[in-house]
């Protein structure tokens, strides 16, 4: 077979002559070597640019990588055939030779084209480095075939097969080493990248070497054979070299700035990312700094800026300014009842339900739980409280919870600037107390601040402070007590202990003053506390001096029924004054005991077991029920003083307290009438058998040196002594 003058599979002609004196300059083939590692290592630095450039720019790496490639493969072929030295001339066909360029660079093409790839298939590993192989197989031997001289060239079978495979192999590593050392930039795989080059670089000089072992040179018998000089050649070898390193040195500078660009938009980008999720970060910590979450409406923190460029806008032009207070009523029992999401899903359609009530220019918050402010321009007062009222009406519109259907009320305050405050502080201060009498009178209303709510607030807060310092340091309390006459004998045997406060300015304050003031604030349990132990204290001293057989009653609040350790109180109270049980008596208020009838019926079986007798008091004022009259265990009822007033004039009064009286016998419970002042109630109670009487006509209440007094008395004279002559 015969291919632009080679000869492949074909024997060597009959008087022939083998040329056999060939050789290699070694330097040149050095630098051979050295370009086809430096086109390896310029080919695995530019596919890193065809994987991860922008498309606009890919199209010109295409060209860069396949003109270092194919450039530096056809160099490292011409400089390695001018390190070939034969004896006899050599020159090369110009055409021939620009052909064989073309070919390799359009299979370096090729090679550029499937290394923009990230990752290739194993055929398509296979047809790429197909393709490449026959472009520098084609590339050799165009190259070869490009030789003028006296000279034909044969081409051994087996070796000519050989440096096609090696061909091969070298094309389908080096596409492996292109993706393996892609995009790696630690300094371990750049020095194994340019190991890898090296191999790369030796493959392809193999399969050039193999080439020209299977070549065999044969002139005509007779030809003179003499060696050439080697000094041009070698020149013309390292100016190609030169000229080869430049081109592939100029793609590998590009690809090097190229890469440190990339990098340094990279970092840019990444500095521009994080920027961008600074931004994100700070908003959404803006958000979380003013908005609540839950409603996103305004948060107390927001609402005082923007209150306070309110309040300067509303001086500047003197218009007025409303600050309202809003609270849902017995918003806890949705929590309790239906669950915490319940409670938000309520808060939620709230705060729709208020943001639509308003107009564009009010402001609205949420200041945490169940409570809300807003802030209203007014050109009159009659709009806060017009405005007021819609907000309630829409409020009261049934929403659908937990499968219920709720209607909730509110309670709202209200405070105007400038009348009522001119810094934010005193506005939000003065609405927060309209809104507390607002829940004070019953709730589901509106009240707008006065300076007597002021005054007053002041001054249950000054009591609430003093009182608390009194409990602390044992200081202003005292009790009273105010006999109870038992009828069928005669004699005083029981007391009520009443609790009173000598305050330091205001004198003695009974406990309406200030019970309540207690409750309110949460010491009523340790108020209750010291009022036990004082009467078990002043019992004892009274039967030091002599006056024995007496039981002390005292008053039992609502929310003492409420702790557990209620029995431990009372049993500690009386170890502590060394008194019996039987001589206390627990005075209970039939609305407390209402209002946790379970739980009070456990604590005051307790108590009971003690051996301290149990009084519901007021009976008759609350919700009265004999079924759990029947289940409590006590031991006397009192009648209220209420029922007593207008006896005996008024007939229904005496049939309700005759009721009374004789249904607590039928329970064999004892009787004892609050509020007796007049000589005909006392009568009257006595034709129905009351057992006890209490009230002005035996005694008011005394101090413990008055009621000594009184009962040593009392020893001197009998019972109808006593209550007859006033």
């Amino acid at each position: 077979m015969e291919w632009l003058g080679l000869r492949f599979l074909i024997g060597h002609p009959e008087g022939g002559q083998l040329v056999l004196a060939c050789s290699h300059d070694p330097g040149l083939v050095l630098v051979a070597y050295l370009v086809a590692c430096i086109a390896g290592y310029a080919t695995l630095s530019i596919s890193d640019r065809l994987a991860y450039t922008q498309p606009q720019a890919r199209r010109n790496w295409y060209w860069v990588g396949g003109m270092c490639l194919g450039g530096g493969i056809w160099a490292m072929h011409f400089i390695a055939m001018l390190a070939f030295q034969a004896p006899i001339a050599i020159r090369y066909d110009l055409p021939t030779t620009i052909l064989s360029f073309l070919v390799v660079v359009l299979a370096a093409l090729l090679a550029m084209r499937s290394l923009a790839r990230y990752r290739l298939t194993a055929w398509q590993y296979l047809r790429t480095a197909l393709y490449i192989s026959l472009g520098i197989v084609l590339m050799h031997y165009l190259g070869m075939a490009a030789i003028r001289s006296s000279a034909t060239l044969y081409y051994q079978p087996g070796l000519f097969a050989l440096s096609i495979v090696i061909a091969f192999l070298t094309s389908l590593a080096a596409l492996w080493l292109a993706l393996l050392f892609r995009r790696r930039d630690s300094t371990l795989h750049q020095m194994l990248k340019v190991i890898a080059s090296l191999v790369m670089g030796g493959a392809i000089v193999s399969m050039h070497f193999t080439g020209m072992w299977a070549l065999d040179l044969v002139v005509p018998s007779g030809t003179p054979l003499s060696l050439q000089s080697a000094q041009n050649a070698t020149q013309l070898g390292l100016s190609i070299a030169a000229i080869a390193f430049l081109s592939i040195g100029s793609g590998l500078g590009a690809a090097w700035a190229d890469r440190k660009l990339q990098s340094k938009e990279r970092d840019l980008q990444q500095v521009n990312r994080l920027l961008n999720e600074l931004d994100q970060a700070r908003a959404m910590l803006q958000q979380a700094a003013h908005y609540d979450p839950l409603t996103n409406l305004l948060n107390r923190r927001a609402f005082t800026e923007v209150f306070g460029e309110y309040l300067r806008s509303h001086e500047q032009r003197q218009q007025a300014l409303a600050v309202m207070f809003l609270d849902i009523d017995h918003f806890k029992r949705v929590n309790d009842c239906l669950g915490h999401d319940a409670g938000d899903q309520l808060l939620r359609e709230v705060a729709v339900r208020i943001r639509g009530t308003l107009r564009p220019q009010d402001v609205v918050a949420r200041f945490g739980g169940d409570e809300f402010c807003i802030l209203l321009s007014l050109n009159s007062g009659e709009e806060a409280h017009a405005l007021a009222e819609r907000i309630m009406q829409r409020l009261k519109e049934p929403i659908a919870l937990g499968g219920r259907c709720m209607v909730m009320s509110t309670s709202i305050g209200i405070s105007l600037s400038p009348h009522d405050g001119e810094t934010c502080d005193e506005l939000l201060k003065h609405a927060d107390l309209a809104l507390y009498q607002a829940k004070g009178s019953g709730r589901n209303a509106v009240h707008f601040f006065s300076q007597h709510l002021k005054h007053k607030v002041t001054l249950e807060l000054q009591l609430e402070e003093e009182l608390r310092q009194a409990l602390l340091e044992d200081c202003g309390l005292l009790l009273h007590y105010q006999p109870i006459l038992e009828q069928a004998s005669g004699t005083m045997t029981k007391l009520e202990a009443l609790v009173r406060w000598q305050h330091p300015r205001l004198g003695l304050l009974a406990p309406d003053r200030f019970l309540g003031i207690a409750e309110a604030n949460g010491f009523i349990a340790e108020l209750d506390a010291w009022v036990l132990r004082r009467a078990c204290h002043d019992l004892a001293l009274l039967g030091r001096h002599g006056f024995h057989g007496l039981r002390v009653a005292v008053n039992c609040s609502a929310l003492d029924l409420n702790h557990d350790d209620l029995p431990e109180i009372v049993a500690s109270a009386l170890n502590g004054a060394n008194i019996r049980p039987q001589c206390l008596e627990l005075e209970v208020t039939e609305n407390a005991l209402m209002n946790n009838v379970n739980q009070a019926l456990i604590l005051l079986q307790c108590i009971r077991e003690l051996g301290v007798s149990i009084s519901i008091d007021d009976f008759g004022t609350g919700y009265s029920s004999l079924a759990y009259l029947k289940r409590l265990p006590l031991d006397t009822l009192k009648i209220d003083r209420s029922f007593m007033l207008d006896i005996p004039a008024s007939s229904a009064d005496r049939e309700i307290v005759q009721a009374i009286i004789g249904m607590a016998h039928t329970l064999h419970l004892q009787v004892v009438a609050e509020g007796v002042e007049t000589i005909e109630q006392l009568n009257f109670l006595r034709g129905l058998g009351c057992d006890f009487i209490q009230g002005y006509l035996l005694s008011k209440p005394l101090s413990l040196e008055q009621l000594g007094v009184f009962l040593g008395e009392h020893r001197s004279r009998s019972a109808d002594a006593l209550v007859c002559p006033l």
